[in-house]
């Protein structure tokens, strides 16, 4: 009797077992097959906004160019997948005055993914590549956002003659992971978990069925959704630029000296969502100290250039570009206004 019962249990655990399989395989065939949807109704949907640039080697890099004038303005997004949405706020109004380029990374939205690896030294070569292949003219006003900081320092490292002046939006300081961790006490982990997991799950659908429709706060409704189109298939390539952040700040951080180019610094110290503290286990107490020492470094980032201008927000987060569009703006055609009049 009990060679039976035992019997009965495993016939009934094997049944569950490949009924549990059979759920797992069809949930992710669905998966696969909702994930293939998303990515044809962004192609469909959500057409490139610029042009698609030829930049050798079977690649093609999304720069979109609005308006005229010199000099010309180069938007560098930061460590996030909107790309050239990132700066939907500003564009526009940037345009009016002058010419005014923004661009997506490799991988990012509609650009083509790299060949291998991407560093920091590709980042700017591509971005060059892209200007020329599209008869972008120098001089250049380089505009970074936090990560897009140290790139748009090593794009001026490498092509120094083609950067007439510099725009930091509240941006990163090669030297930020040391100084956060004597702040904090710990380090910040530049590529969170759960970010890694849901790019391994992007095949799946994961991400496109849970992604945020309101992340950074106040992005125009027309932009989040083009980035929530894109948003999955970017999510690896960013995820990448995170891994390198060390080796990025390192090779960025070798160059410090802007000389007399004309820079504004912008620095968001509103104070940090509580919500956020406790998702990195920060107190308040340590917050403080954490904007007191982002605004060190912003100090310092002013100090690279004998003709600069660093101005704070205390109503910004991060993302002063859609918090504050006007100051970004103004910030924009100040340095512009300065490198045509050579003041």
């Amino acid at each position: 009797m009990a060679g039976r019962a035992k019997r009965i249990v495993v016939c009934v655990l094997k049944w569950l077992g490949g009924g549990l399989a059979v759920v797992l395989v069809g949930g992710a065939i669905a998966g696969a097959l909702y994930e293939a949807r998303g990515r044809y109704r962004a192609r469909h949907d959500y057409q490139p906004v610029g042009a698609l640039i030829d930049i050798g080697g079977g690649r093609r890099i999304h720069l979109d160019c609005r308006g005229t004038g010199t000099p010309t303005v180069v938007f560098e997004a930061g460590l996030d997948t909107m790309g050239t949405l990132s700066w939907s706020a500003v564009h526009d109004s940037v345009a009016k005055t002058t010419r005014a380029c923004t661009y997506d990374r490799a991988g990012i939205m509609w650009s083509d993914p790299a060949a291998s690896t991407t560093r920091v030294e590709g980042i700017a070569a591509d971005l060059h590549a892209a200007l020329a292949a599209a008869h972008e003219s120098a001089s250049y006003v380089m505009v970074g956002h936090s990560l897009g900081g140290p790139y748009i320092m090593e794009f001026t490292k490498q092509f120094g003659s083609d950067v007439a002046g510099l725009v930091f939006v509240d941006a990163s300081h090669p030297d930020q992971v040391a100084r956060f961790k004597q702040v904090l006490g710990k380090d910040l982990d530049g590529s969170p978990l759960l970010y890694k997991i849901a790019a391994a799950l992007t095949p799946l659908g994961v991400p496109r069925l849970i992604w945020p429709a309101d992340d950074p706060a106040h992005v125009p409704k027309a932009a989040m959704a083009m980035a929530a189109a894109y948003g999955p298939t970017s999510l690896r390539p960013m995820l990448a630029e995170a891994d390198g952040i060390s080796h990025t700040f390192a090779e960025a951080g070798t160059f410090r000296t802007l000389g007399d180019r004309p820079v504004v610094v912008l620095t968001a110290m509103k104070p940090l969502d509580p919500k956020i503290l406790a998702a990195i286990d920060v107190t308040p107490e340590q917050a403080t100290r954490f904007q007191q020492e982002w605004l060190a470094m912003h100090n310092e980032e002013a100090s690279w250039s004998s003709r600069s201008t660093h101005r704070q927000f205390a109503d910004s987060t991060h993302y002063i570009q859609f918090d504050r569009p006007d100051a970004v703006i103004e910030a924009v055609h100040e340095v512009v206004e300065r490198v045509r009049t050579n003041q």
